[in-house]
């Protein structure tokens, strides 16, 4: 099995980060990580009702981007935010992500 590539913390940057939380889909995933943890991507599919294929592009940018971490455990894919990483270099952004817009 071929491995998943992660980048490293001196490779994140705040302006990519921010780019690629600022599409909706990826800012619910990144919302929904962070409200319950380490996730399997079937159950993410079916908590944010979008196709497979869908939540793995997304996956991967937000993975490519340091935001999440994702290991493979058999055939499953379990994805987590990288929180202690953004927390230590980027202090307070976990706590804007999480906050849902008020209405």
């Amino acid at each position: 099995m071929r491995e998943i590539r992660h980048p490293g913390g001196s490779e994140l940057d705040l302006a990519t980060i921010l780019r690629t939380v600022g599409d909706p889909v990826r800012l619910a995933i990144v919302q929904e990580l962070l409200g319950g943890g380490e996730r399997i991507c079937t159950t993410l599919t079916e908590s944010l009702d979008i196709p497979a294929s869908t939540l793995s592009y997304h996956l991967r940018l937000l993975r490519e981007a340091g935001v999440t971490r994702t290991r493979a455990v058999g055939t499953q894919r379990h994805v987590s935010v990288r929180a202690d990483d953004l927390e230590r270099l980027f202090p307070g952004l976990l706590d804007v992500l999480a906050a849902k817009a008020a209405v």
